[in-house]
């Protein structure tokens, strides 16, 4: 099995975990985009941005990558696009949240960015399930090595 076939295989469920899966991350997906919604609109608005800065990359660059992974990201994942691969963004985008930028505050605050954590990670794990465009690519890309073999 390629890498590519690796990063798009939806994984051999039972039809009771492809729709799970479908539910996951349509789910989250939807959650998390409301979420990448705010933060376009701030970075498409213009203007003065302020917005945290972790990594001392500044507040507009550090607002992209947020966009990046709660705006598209969820997107992808809703509709099972490079799943895997659109998890890892909304991990990175979860720890940072939970671990860095909510460092200081109570659990509470932590507790949204942990859940998106763990159903990302979940994510990433599991693939995307039958119901997905990443089990169309899947099927194509062996389709297409059997042809060539």
């Amino acid at each position: 099995m390629t890498i590519i076939q690796k990063i798009f295989a939806p994984g051999n469920y039972s039809n009771k975990i492809n729709f799970s899966l479908l539910f996951l991350r349509v789910t989250s997906g939807i959650f998390m985009l409301t979420h990448g919604v705010g933060k376009l609109t701030k970075l498409i608005e213009g203007g003065t941005i302020k917005f945290a800065d972790p990594f001392g990359i500044g507040s507009e660059a550090s607002l992209v990558l947020v966009v990046f992974a709660e705006f598209f990201c969820s997107i992808f994942l809703i509709l099972g696009i490079a799943t895997r691969i659109s998890a890892i963004p909304l991990i990175i985008t979860m720890l940072v949240a939970g671990f860095i930028s909510h460092a200081g505050d109570p659990f509470a605050v932590k507790e949204k960015a942990f859940l998106f954590l763990v159903i990302f990670i979940t994510t990433l794990i599991t693939g995307a399930g039958k119901y997905s465009i990443d089990n169309f690519i899947y099927k194509k890309i062996a389709s297409d090595r059997d042809v060539i073999n």
